[in-house]
């Protein structure tokens, strides 16, 4: 008769090996116990100029204009913009399910802004970050109605700096969680002035942009950095994600 507790060394042993475990398991009469799988997911980014297309644009088309995407398995998903009149574009963001349009979404600002779409993050699940551009508010539905209560509510006063607005989204949908704008802020005047996003990163809990900002960065309580030498200035800031606060910002020449 097998001792018992040899027979428990020896499962402990052949445990740490999935294939062996197996075999031990069926010669013991016992439930074979699978292997644990590890969930993994994969940060992708991308910051590009902003392109032109439709909604009723083919997949191939927008991807040929080497826009802003990420990949998330089968999924693809463009960001960029609709020339809606002579002198006004409006946001497009688009995703695609193996070639097949699931949705696309029109409506985040829809009035004489002149905004676009011009990069995305996805961690290859829930978390999908849009980085947009505004030059100013204006009457109607814009990303203000999304930024209720973030860190920067609004574009600010003036008007014609292009700026950038980051908005968390519903990869199910297309639809905005919420956003903030992000805007340099003119020290003569208070005005916003401009600022263009370069790149984005993700650690589980925070969003890194990292951006060109023109006089002056903000610091994390929204009031203008002091800087020396010449514009544009290197940018970081870290968001909590969702986007109500700025745990640090830094900025080369800038303090």
């Amino acid at each position: 008769m097998n001792n018992p507790m040899i027979c428990s060394r020896q499962l402990t042993k052949y445990l740490r090996f999935p294939t062996l475990s197996v075999i031990l398991a069926a010669n013991l009469g016992i439930t074979a116990i699978d292997a644990p799988t590890l969930a993994q997911t994969t940060t992708v980014s991308s910051v590009k100029n902003s392109v032109n297309f439709t909604c009723n644009d083919t997949e191939a088309t927008i991807k040929a204009k080497n826009g802003a995407k990420v990949t998330i398995g089968t999924t693809n998903i463009y960001i960029g913009y609709q020339q809606v009149s002579s002198n006004n574009k409006d946001p497009r963001i688009i995703r695609f399910d193996k070639g097949v349009k699931k949705w696309c979404r029109s409506d985040y600002e829809t009035t004489g802004d002149d905004g676009s779409g011009y990069g995305l993050l996805s961690n290859g699940g829930s978390v999908l970050y849009g980085v947009f551009s505004s030059t100013g508010s204006q009457t109607g539905n814009d990303f203000r109605r999304f930024a209720t209560g973030r860190w920067l509510p609004s574009y600010g006063s003036g008007g014609g700096a292009k700026v950038a607005v980051i908005a968390r989204i519903d990869p199910a949908n297309g639809n905005v969680n919420y956003a903030t704008f992000l805007t340099a802020k003119k020290t003569s005047d208070g005005n916003s002035n401009s600022l263009t996003v370069k790149s984005l990163s993700w650690n589980g809990t925070k969003l890194t942009v990292q951006s060109d900002s023109w006089w002056s960065p903000r610091r994390p309580d929204k009031n203008a950095m002091n800087c020396s030498g010449s514009s544009p200035f290197p940018y970081t800031t870290v968001f909590t994600s969702d986007l109500k606060t700025v745990s640090s910002a830094s900025a080369t020449g800038c303090s």
